[in-house]
């Protein structure tokens, strides 16, 4: 029966203490909020340090859901503030840090774990500004529409269709570039 329930109402009685239907909400929605998390970040650690992040969070943040938009909807905008947090944490961190040299190690030998395609789009990814990178993540990993990717990032849905553009045309500039054209 519980598995008929939408999200909504799930959400509602979560927020409200019900355990089963946090779980629940959890197990339907853990691996799409990962892989949003991995396209926003593009590494595997980061991914799931920021999606667990978000879960600890989400008993409180649920007590501000007010069905107002789709469960997924909204969930998604939380793990898109989530990932600014972190990236705005990790830049005054890496501002601190001795240097860049450090750092840009780590990040190439944690590219190093993936291989071909993957390695690419991973770098291609990073390389798109951050408006494009959600707008990619959310539109095409996690398959939801333009509108509902507006509504997550507080845009309307013609921007959103306007950065999916902007993003196709810089990836196919990088292909290019990187195949000698």
């Amino acid at each position: 029966m519980r598995m008929k329930t939408s999200d909504e109402a799930l959400a509602k009685a979560a927020a409200s203490g019900d355990r089963d239907a946090f779980a629940l909400l959890l197990e339907r929605r853990y691996d799409g909020l990962f892989r949003l998390a991995f396209r926003l970040t593009g590494s595997r650690a980061e991914a799931e340090d920021l999606t667990q992040d978000i879960c600890a969070l989400l008993p409180s943040k649920l007590r501000a859901f007010r069905a107002e938009a789709k469960f997924s909807t909204w969930l998604y905008r939380v793990a898109v503030n989530a990932a600014h947090d972190r990236r705005r944490k990790a830049q005054t961190h890496a501002r601190m840090a001795q240097g860049w040299g450090e750092w840009e190690t780590a990040i190439k030998a944690e590219q190093s774990e993936t291989s071909g395609q993957v390695v690419w789009l991973n770098e291609a990814m990073t390389s798109l500004p951050d408006d494009l990178r959600e707008t990619v993540a959310l539109v095409l990993d996690q398959e939801i529409t333009h509108r509902e990717a507006g509504e997550v990032l507080g845009v309307s849905e013609g921007t959103i269709s306007w950065r999916i553009s902007e993003a196709k045309k810089h990836l196919r500039y990088l292909a290019k570039q990187e195949a000698g054209q």
